[in-house]
């Protein structure tokens, strides 16, 4: 079968054996992928990212080699075309499926789209765990089914957020995590949001996905905002005003950005006791200055990924139509143009999303 393989660095599009499901494991064909920020760094950095995931989980990372093939994407939509031996096939063949991204086999777990042994989305078909496949409910078409993936990553941010009634929250980025933060925010109606970005294009998604108050910081810095949703930013200022009986609610922050600099710009811009959740991910070593968090009293929040649960929510929110995305997919592409969509990807004014579609 196709698909399209990383090899020394390259996306290049060749054959790779077929596969056969074993206990507990259904055969599916792609119908849609989405290319993720995390793909367009790992085609370059791979190893640089293996190295930290392996010092982040006390020296082990699994058997998985950066240099190896690889065959990437996790963001996916699927079709059931077989099960395997003793399976009790719950859901029948032709059956619109997603699944959290890892595959039991009889070796270990592997995650899709950084494995060696099983591809990922970016081939026409994949092995998953029968037990962890999810039925795409309600009509969610295709495309929108597989955006359960990136938008369950904001649903993690949100739900790691100390959110009162009365939070303002702001989004810094509007890329694919920080658009999911946003669908998340107003999913669980919390308002008002203030989104900020220096693309045209993205502040457009955000506004469309919800964002109270779209900021362009070239023109304005987004922290010139809090004053007006009544939250005063000097702990002078919010003390004044507790003495007073004002109230106001938890300024939360929320950095989907992932480049050096953006924290510590954020640790000092930000009102006191903020609380700063950190969802995008710096590649690059970074430096802050604790003494400024540590006077402002701001507490950071470090989040990745999801749980089922939250994977599961954010499916049910998309086809009840509390989470619209149904203008979110700017572009598909078939598998002999992955290569180019990547590239084309690196200008944040070209697309918001664009999915691989493996049978196109």
């Amino acid at each position: 079968m196709r698909a399209v393989i990383r090899r020394n660095k390259q996306l290049i599009c060749d054959e790779i054996p077929e596969l056969t499901p074993g206990p507990g494991q259904v055969l599916v064909k792609t119908l849609a992928c989405g290319i993720c920020g995390s793909d367009l760094h790992a085609l370059h950095h791979m190893e640089h990212m293996i190295e930290t995931t392996r010092r982040a989980s006390g020296g082990d990372a699994g058997t998985f080699n950066p240099t190896a093939d690889t065959v990437f994407g996790h963001e996916f939509c699927a079709e059931i075309l077989d099960h395997g031996p003793g399976s009790p096939k719950t859901l029948k063949a032709g059956t619109r499926v997603v699944s959290v991204p890892v595959t039991m086999t009889a070796s270990g777990i592997e995650a899709l789209g950084y494995s060696n042994a099983l591809p990922g989305g970016f081939a026409e078909r994949m092995l998953l765990t029968e037990a962890m496949i999810l039925e795409v409910p309600n009509g969610l078409p295709t495309d929108q089914a597989a955006l359960t993936e990136p938008f369950a990553v904001g649903a993690h941010a949100v739900a790691k957020a100390k959110l009162d009634k009365d939070s303002v929250c702001l989004v810094i980025g509007c890329g694919p995590v920080g658009l999911a933060v946003i669908a998340g925010l107003k999913a669980k109606g919390h308002g008002p949001v203030i989104a900020s970005d220096y693309s045209p294009r993205r502040r457009a998604a955000a506004e469309m996905l919800g964002a109270d108050v779209v900021i362009d910081p070239a023109k304005e810095s987004p922290h010139a905002r809090w004053d007006s949703f009544g939250v005063p930013t000097a702990r002078a200022a919010q003390q004044m005003a507790r003495m007073m009986g004002k109230t106001f609610g938890q300024p939360v922050v929320f950095e989907c950005v992932g480049a050096p600099g953006v924290l510590q710009h954020l640790i000092e811009a930000s009102p006191a006791g903020s609380q700063i959740v950190v969802a995008g991910v710096c590649m690059e070593t970074d430096k802050i200055e604790p003494t400024i968090a540590i006077t402002k009293e701001i507490e950071l929040t470090f989040v990745f990924g999801y749980t089922p649960d939250e994977f599961a929510m954010t499916l049910r929110q998309l086809s009840e139509g509390v989470i619209d995305v149904s203008r979110v997919v700017t572009g598909k592409v078939g598998l002999d143009e992955v290569a180019q969509a990547f590239v084309t990807l690196g200008d944040p004014e070209a697309h918001v999303k664009i999915l691989v579609e493996p049978g196109r």
